[in-house]
């Protein structure tokens, strides 16, 4: 009977260990790093975290949002209609974090200052009062908005930084509507770019966010591309950026490696921002062709209850690495007409003619930004294409972007 009744506890041990293994595979396998369909870290072996380590992070990340002072700067001008992009930051912003809204106008345009003077308190209106001209080249004044446009971001991101001592600002022009889970996502990964010296931005906004072209709510990325359109940084890289600071084409100027300095950003599959503005000053470049048709993500996904430290780049990269090179390698055709049984694949590419040639078939954005494709990381641009989820990637032994086409 001795025996009988000391092995009870034996058993219970048993199940105890049986049901433990199979919790943490659970944890390991699911997408607590916010990776799923075909992103989970069960596919990179040698990677292990635990689940007191999961906790331990997910505490600090918390803690680490509680010391950030971040507002949101609104970039506005001559749209009335900067009401919806308001009415949507006012309407998510969540109660537990103030996330001051500030909106900034950069022209003298009656109308829209009475809509914004309509909200009161809720947001704070500043305008320059130098509203001078912008120095333009003779031959450039075809395209004086983007000056206009570039003086208008460093007077506002001065105030924000400078003068009111926000220690990270979320900026969303005024033709923007955004996600229910804007505030969730930015909450969840500021503390990341805070604390991750690769990294140098936080972006809503996927180039490639068409439908069709994006499948999973939860599922974040780096980014070597600088993806602007609802974007984050902090007063650390703005006392960087803002002595030499552009007189015009603010954005592509952050694209150089002389801004960027191998640093990367992160971003979503699914956009968390979308622009309703066909008219500004790019005349509604690539709007009908893809800024019209891309994605607004409509689901909640509640991405400060993950453990977001995957996005470092040590883990990342490993991550990352690991999935595209592993991945079935195709051709671009056999993908089109849906030959590959594999449904996680890779493409490959030698030049950027070659990339501009396969993403041209595939419909993505051709064009490359001081050599950078658009969203892409490691040279690698990730999208979904009918059943597959394809990387278009260099061929192993990359050496790094080049301007050059060849």
């Amino acid at each position: 009977m001795a025996r009988r009744r000391s092995s009870i506890p034996k058993a219970l041990l048993g199940v105890f260990c049986i049901v433990f293994v199979i919790v943490l595979y659970k944890l390991l396998s699911s997408d607590m790093f916010g990776v799923e369909d075909g992103f989970s870290v069960r596919d990179i072996a040698d990677l292990q975290v635990t689940s007191s380590s999961t906790i331990l992070n997910h505490i600090k990340n918390k803690k680490d949002l509680s010391t950030l002072n971040i507002a949101v700067l609104v970039i506005a001008c001559n749209r009335p209609s900067v009401k919806r992009c308001l009415d949507l930051l006012l309407e998510t912003r969540p109660p537990s974090q103030t996330f001051p809204i500030v909106v900034s106008q950069g022209c003298d345009h009656e109308e829209t200052a009475k809509v914004i003077k309509t909200y009161g308190d809720s947001v704070k209106y500043i305008k320059n009062s130098d509203s001078s001209d912008v120095e333009v080249p003779p031959s450039m004044i075809h395209l004086e908005g983007y000056y206009k446009l570039s003086k208008h971001y460093k007077w506002a991101l001065t105030q924000v930084f400078d003068v009111m001592k926000y220690s990270a600002v979320i900026i969303v022009e005024d033709d923007l509507e955004i996600a229910p889970d804007f505030f969730e996502y930015f909450s969840a990964a500021l503390p990341i770019l805070n604390n991750d010296p690769t990294l140098w931005c936080i972006s809503a906004w996927n180039d490639n966010g068409k439908l069709g072209y994006v499948r999973s709510n939860d599922v974040l990325f780096r980014s070597d591309f600088f993806p602007g359109l609802g974007w984050a940084l902090t007063n650390s890289t703005w006392g960087e950026l803002k002595s030499k600071w552009p007189a015009a084409f603010w954005d592509d100027w952050m694209r150089h490696p002389d801004q960027r300095q191998d640093r990367a950003c992160i971003r979503p599959e699914i956009p968390r921002t979308k622009t309703f503005g066909r008219i500004g000053v790019s005349n509604g470049q690539f709007y009908d062709q893809h800024l019209s048709k891309i994605q607004l993500n409509n689901k909640f996904y509640p991405f400060t209850k993950k453990d977001m430290s995957y996005l470092k780049k040590d883990t990342y990269d490993k991550i990352f690495k690991g999935m595209v090179y592993n991945s079935k390698l195709v051709n671009a055709n056999d993908i089109i007409h849906n030959k590959i049984p594999e449904e996680t694949v890779r493409v490959e590419y030698k030049t950027n003619s070659d990339f501009i040639s396969a993403a041209s078939k595939f419909g993505l954005m051709t064009d490359l930004k001081a050599g950078v494709p658009r969203m892409a990381y490691l040279g690698v641009v990730t999208f979904i294409y009918g059943k597959y989820r394809v990387f278009l990637a260099p061929e192993t032994g990359w050496s790094g972007y080049t301007d050059q086409i060849n």
